[in-house]
């Protein structure tokens, strides 16, 4: 028996994730910490400690919205799609338009999956990694007319970063337009160029936490040769 993905090209979207993984200063490092040795104790075992949001991971609604959907309140296949990469690299922090990115992404269809590439992916774990372009605040409304079901960026947020925020900023405007319709945010992936115009299959799908606001996930995407 043979399915559309036996010939597939597998490209793996995400970030590793360590105690050195970059993390939003709000928020704490990973921790990791052997348990167990094999050769001491007969088997390998890690205590692991992370915040929701660190390193690859989806946000549920819950995240920003205080009655939104949990993170193992959601559908499997809210998690999986077909896929529009939208190439908008930068060399510098700045914001992003919704025409540059409509440009960009001028073949999404109803119920993608979008990817936004930057190219900040390749940049992981560089010093200004924490200092990346984002999407204008009229993306979100641009997003929700192209019903996508999930946007996934190479950056640590689509919202501005921290480090160029004026004082009292609190309005997070991709988060809350776009998790207040239930559709999902997915950050920290790794973005290759090699994808830029292909239309792969994305799968990815998060831990089941209980209530969770968010959980780490593991992002692969499938690109074949049959239209």
């Amino acid at each position: 028996m043979t399915n559309r993905f036996d010939n597939a090209d597998w490209l793996d979207l995400t970030q590793p994730l360590d105690a050195d993984a970059p993390h939003s200063a709000a928020l704490p490092a990973p921790e990791f910490q052997t348990l167990s040795d094999v050769d001491r104790d007969g088997v390998n075992a890690q205590w692991i400690g992370t915040p929701t949001h660190v390193g690859t991971h989806v946000d549920a609604p819950r995240h920003m919205i205080p009655d939104g959907a949990t993170i193992d309140e959601l559908p499997l296949e809210r998690f999986v799609g077909e896929a529009t990469v939208a190439d908008v690299s930068r060399d510098e922090s700045e914001v992003i338009s919704a025409d540059e990115l409509a440009v960009a992404a001028d073949d999404v269809r109803p119920g993608d999956v979008l990817l936004v590439r930057t190219g900040w992916g390749e940049r992981y774990d560089d010093e200004d990694y924490e200092r990346y372009p984002w999407l204008a605040a009229d993306v979100g409304d641009w997003l929700l007319e192209q019903d996508v079901k999930l946007l996934a960026v190479d950056t640590p947020s689509p919202d501005r970063p921290r480090a160029t925020r004026p004082d009292g900023w609190d309005d997070y405007p991709i988060h809350r337009t776009l998790l207040s319709e239930g559709v999902l945010i997915a950050e920290h992936l790794r973005i290759p160029r090699s994808l830029v115009g292909a239309r792969p299959t994305v799968f990815g799908f998060p831990l089941a936490f209980r209530q969770g606001d968010g959980a780490p996930a593991r992002f692969v995407a499938a690109r074949t040769t049959s239209p």
